[in-house]
């Protein structure tokens, strides 16, 4: 809840919280590890909504759930978008949701306010990427890179056609994430997409440090270019 709070002082737009998974397979070993450690220390997903409403009792920041499919289907829809829209969650991100399981929930997120934030990758076509943007609740998250999540970036010409690609399809605006971890990439991102998600990076810079907040701060408004 803390840190929550801290990313959004700090100055980020919008905050993702993993809701952990015993086989997360979209995350890298940085963001399975957390996941692993928050399983072992109990967390439910009934405790993540629990934590949700706490963290809205300081902050209006926009939070992003992100989860694997099972997750929700385990609660089941209904149950699952209702504890959403009690504790305040704004979007949910589910990476492994196959597009042609997603219209029933995606329809049902967006009439209760809550908006699924749907993925696409450098080998999603054209065609996938327009029926993509029309299901979203006016947000595509990019994956940059195939594979998993914190992996270093690929070659910058075959991600800056693949963003240009996705710009001129998507109807929605987009965030791109995965392998981005400084100023840097955070610049040359945004020259094609209109905001990035940084999260294995930030886990890593905190490792081993005595004040996490403090740190996570300072990371976050690096990247953001406030000084």
């Amino acid at each position: 809840v803390d840190l929550v709070c801290t990313a959004a002082d700090a100055g980020a737009d919008m905050v993702e919280i993993g809701i952990p998974f015993s086989d997360p397979q979209a995350d890298g070993p940085v963001i399975q590890a957390s996941s692993q450690l928050a399983l072992d220390k109990g967390i439910t997903l009934k405790m993540i909504f629990e934590q949700v409403q706490e963290i809205r009792t300081r902050t209006d920041v926009p939070i992003a759930l992100m989860g694997y499919y099972n997750s929700i289907l385990k609660m089941g829809h209904d149950s699952f978008l209702d504890h959403c829209v009690l504790a305040g969650v704004d979007g949910v991100i589910l990476p492994d949701l196959p597009l042609h399981e997603a219209k029933p929930f995606c329809e049902s997120a967006k009439s209760q306010g809550v908006f699924p934030i749907l993925l696409v990758a450098p080998n999603t076509t054209s065609e996938r990427i327009r029926n993509i943007s029309e299901l979203a609740g006016g947000l595509i998250y990019a994956v940059s890179i195939l594979g998993v999540t914190g992996n270093d970036l690929s070659s910058k010409d075959a991600l800056r056609s693949y963003l240009i690609r996705v710009r001129k399809n998507s109807a929605a605006p987009f965030v791109v994430g995965f392998g981005i971890s400084t100023r840097e990439d955070v610049l040359w991102f945004n020259q094609y997409a209109d905001g990035v998600v940084v999260g294995s990076a930030i886990i890593k810079n905190m490792d081993g440090k005595d004040d996490i907040f403090q740190t996570t701060k300072e990371f976050i408004q690096t990247l953001k270019g406030i000084t």
